[in-house]
């Protein structure tokens, strides 16, 4: 699924709202969590999952074409975690 598709689709399920509010919540939605995984908060919607990031370390790695050490720089991976009942959901939905 699209943002585009996502917003048109709170938009039929509430048509007493205009196109561009619902645009607006959306992004302003994602811009939150991103913002909030930015400063390595925790995101936990209940029965949906959990946003959070990992970091890793700076370290010294191998080119693995030439042999030579390569420095890698420290990194952060966004993670997420389906909760149980999103997981039970899907089980169901594809019964």
């Amino acid at each position: 699924m699209l943002k585009s598709d996502l917003v048109l689709r709170i938009h039929r399920q509430n048509p007493h709202l205009y196109m561009k509010d619902v645009q607006k919540i959306v992004d302003a939605l994602f811009d939150e969590i991103t913002a909030s995984l930015a400063r390595g908060k925790r995101i936990e919607m209940r029965g949906f999952g959990i946003f959070s990031v990992k970091f890793h370390k700076a370290r010294t790695g191998r080119n693995p074409r030439t042999g030579a050490l390569v420095s890698v720089p420290k990194k952060a991976h966004p993670r997420f975690k389906t909760a149980k009942e999103m997981k039970e959901r899907l089980t169901r939905q594809t019964d």
